[in-house]
């Protein structure tokens, strides 16, 4: 390897917003993320579950497509308009 081209590599602290921090080696000396395995949501089991269904269903609804499609209005024909 070329001198001079290169990073140094050394010890590093990654430090978390909630507080965790964690002795690893790097090229910087100290890197802050915001979220780490100690408190992200899908590591921790407190993630919000999201209705997927009932979102697909509201859109189904909204744009009448599918099985779940609003009602039709009425299945009588409208009466003509006279012009005058």
């Amino acid at each position: 390897m070329k001198d001079g081209i290169h990073p140094q590599y050394g010890p590093s602290r990654i430090i978390c917003g909630c507080g965790a921090i964690l002795e690893t080696q790097a090229t910087r000396p100290e890197v802050h993320i915001e979220l780490c395995s100690n408190c992200h949501p899908f590591y921790t089991g407190k993630q919000k579950i999201s209705d997927v269904a009932g979102r697909i269903e509201r859109f189904n609804r909204r744009y009448g497509r599918g099985k779940t499609a609003a009602p039709a209005e009425s299945a009588e024909p409208a009466e003509p308009v006279a012009a005058s």
